[in-house]
């Protein structure tokens, strides 16, 4: 991967031409900031990705529509402490009406606004809440307001996850930076448009909606449809990217140009999506759950994502417990196809199931291994040339206690 250049303490504000704000407007009965907006100066092209779930929440339904029927978007609204999801027609003219609030507010078309949400499902939004949320955050737009939004859109997070790099193209400077929330409900299956994750990426690059839609899509694959906290896709998942054209630099997809900047946009969803898992509910171990020489990529992705979400391996893992049973009972009931007998296992470097069976190491090792924050489960059938990765982490107490006492 190039060599980009990281800005310290860089958030999505960190791009020319974007200011944004994170404000209390009362949603959240901790008194915590609730509210954030994105705000870009100039017409923005734009495209999304959004949660394949059947019961997809009001404001991504909107969200769809505008990656369909909008050139541009100049701005996006998040609220935290309530998801507007199954909240029927109310919930969808509810979701429409904040992006009037915040059109009228910010003197530009209803049209160019999105809207996302995360917190409680089937709960009506309270318009008094989100009209102050508006009046509070319109005025407190600021370039160094990147921060305070991605406080403002946390649920169950412990911590803010914000990030922002650069990048050298025709000779010019390209930044792009980014947000994000997640810490349950994490298991996303983001497609393109025909608790929760919520991303917001800016760029100062001109980029046409077409060659942005294809970027995103596609690093989505290879970035938050790679991760898994719980097994439980949410409602609400969006990512959208915001291109402002501010620098000056034109990049086309299928290009090295463009490579290139597909290659930085990856390099900021990777580092967002590993730290959604670092930061999931109660986790104590980051786990990359690894298949290799698989007859296909099905039967690869099949056996990595059992493993990955299943409760047996994700609690002995937080035991320090090396139990490989659960492995390969994963990798049996995952309905990949592969011979048993062929298969081997390893954590990090350690064979730990040879050929189907026990690789003899002795389990003292392996439990030095499974105490790490981090390490790798790979698995190697054996088979083929195929393989995938699927980022996860441990179940533990904590995990149940959250989710058991969970109201935003």
């Amino acid at each position: 991967m190039p060599d980009f250049k990281f800005i310290e303490d860089g958030s999505l504000t960190s791009v020319p031409g974007f200011k944004a704000a994170g404000v209390t407007a009362g949603l959240k009965r901790s008194g915590a900031p609730d509210f954030a907006l994105v705000f870009s100066e100039k017409p923005a092209n734009f495209a999304g990705v959004f949660t394949s779930c059947t019961f997809a929440a009001a404001p991504v339904r909107l969200c769809e529509e505008r990656v369909l029927n909008s050139p541009y978007l100049r701005a996006i609204v998040f609220n935290s402490g309530n998801a507007n999801a199954c909240t029927g027609a109310a919930g969808l003219a509810a979701a429409r009406k904040t992006c009037d609030l915040a059109a009228s507010k910010l003197g530009i078309k209803s049209s160019e606004v999105a809207v996302c949400s995360t917190g409680r499902i089937g709960v009506q939004l309270p318009m008094d809440i989100i009209s102050r949320g508006v009046d509070l955050a319109v005025p407190a737009l600021s370039p160094e307001g990147g921060a305070a939004a991605s406080q403002a859109i946390m649920t169950t997070d412990t911590v803010p996850k914000a990030i922002a790099l650069t990048l050298e193209v025709q000779g010019r400077t390209i930044t792009i930076g980014a947000m994000t929330k997640g810490a349950g409900m994490i298991d996303p299956s983001l497609r393109a448009p025909h608790a929760t994750m919520l991303c917001a990426i800016a760029t100062d690059a001109e980029i046409s909606n077409a060659d942005l839609q294809e970027m995103l899509t596609l690093n989505a694959e290879n970035s938050f449809n790679r991760i898994t906290v719980d097994g439980d896709m949410s409602t609400n998942d969006t990512v959208l990217v915001m291109a402002n054209g501010t620098s000056g630099v034109r990049i086309a997809a299928a290009t090295p140009d463009g490579e290139l900047f597909k290659s930085a946009l990856l390099a900021v969803m990777q580092n967002l999506a590993r730290r959604m898992v670092m930061d999931g509910e109660g986790a104590t171990k980051f786990v990359t759950v690894d298949v290799v020489n698989s007859r296909s990529i099905k039967d690869a992705r099949l056996a990595a994502e059992a493993v990955a979400n299943s409760l047996l391996c994700k609690t002995a893992w937080y035991g320090n417990d090396p139990n490989w049973g659960r492995v390969v009972a994963a990798l049996g009931y995952s309905g990949a196809v592969f011979n048993p007998d062929q298969c081997d296992i390893y954590y990090d470097a350690t064979p730990v199931v040879k050929n189907g069976g026990d690789s003899g190491v002795p389990e003292s090792e392996l439990v030095s291994i499974v105490s790490k924050r981090e390490f790798t489960v790979r698995i190697d059938f054996k088979e083929g040339q195929s393989g995938y990765w699927v980022w996860t982490s441990d179940i533990s107490h904590e995990y149940v206690k959250i989710n058991a006492d969970y109201h935003t």
